[in-house]
């Protein structure tokens, strides 16, 4: 009797663990939060820099393309990427004094106040991710007494340790926020702050210029025949 109780026990505890990493493999929005699908068509015209610009993203002005070691983590954990923001969703509307701070509450992924690019090799930007920021002192005045979350998950609670000399709170002032990886798959989690697949090597390149009419070599009229006849 005691065996099969045991027996028992011990397998409605492999179902309820199962379940659990069921449900961290395939997470489900929270009532009233939209699903990772509409937060990916919500941001798809986003993949085109310009249209971020035009609706009012700034890149970040220490033009920072964020890796784990620079937090002082292991970097297996790979990298964020280049982030262009929103002041008015973020609610800053002054300069740095020491730190940025803003007094933003916004937290609706189909309008993420932060959109993260990958640099490439060519000079372009790939858009990997979505995050949205909240700063800890607007988010308790407003009366939170827990961190925001997104699909049942806290957002990561930001704080600088004046301890170390990396700064952990990236120069802002106290603040929670969520990654969410709709455009690049991250084997440490689509909410995870950093995503292995994703580098900084090519941060810094220049786009590929384009030429000019009067820069392309003129053509003899047999290159210019042999060039009609392949169709070009």
């Amino acid at each position: 009797m005691i065996r099969a109780a045991s027996l028992l026990l011990a397998s409605g505890l492999a179902l309820a663990l199962a379940g659990a990493a069921a449900a961290a493999d395939d997470p489900k929005p929270a009532p009233g939060e939209p699903d990772l699908a509409a937060v990916r068509a919500s941001a798809e015209k986003y993949r085109d820099v310009t249209k971020a610009l035009a609706d009012g993203y700034v890149r970040d002005p220490m033009n920072a393309c964020e890796t784990a070691q620079m937090m002082g983590l292991p970097g297996e954990q790979g990298a964020m990427g280049i982030h262009y923001f929103r002041p008015n969703l973020l609610g800053v509307s002054a300069p740095p004094n020491p730190r940025v701070s803003g007094t933003g509450t916004h937290t609706d992924f189909l309008k993420p106040g932060v959109l993260i690019y990958e640099p490439q090799a060519d000079g372009t930007l790939a858009l990997v991710a979505v995050e949205n920021l909240v700063f800890e002192k607007a988010w308790t005045a407003a009366g939170h007494k827990q961190p925001p979350s997104f699909f049942g998950v806290a957002y990561e609670h930001m704080v600088d340790d004046p301890k170390t000399p990396i700064d952990e709170a990236h120069m802002f002032e106290p603040h929670f926020d969520k990654h969410v990886w709709i455009w690049r798959e991250n084997p440490n989690g689509v909410f995870a702050p950093f995503n292995p697949k994703v580098t900084c090597f090519h941060h810094g390149a220049q786009p590929k210029a384009v030429p000019t009419a009067e820069a392309l070599p003129t053509m003899t009229p047999e290159q210019a025949a042999l060039h009609k006849a392949m169709g070009h």
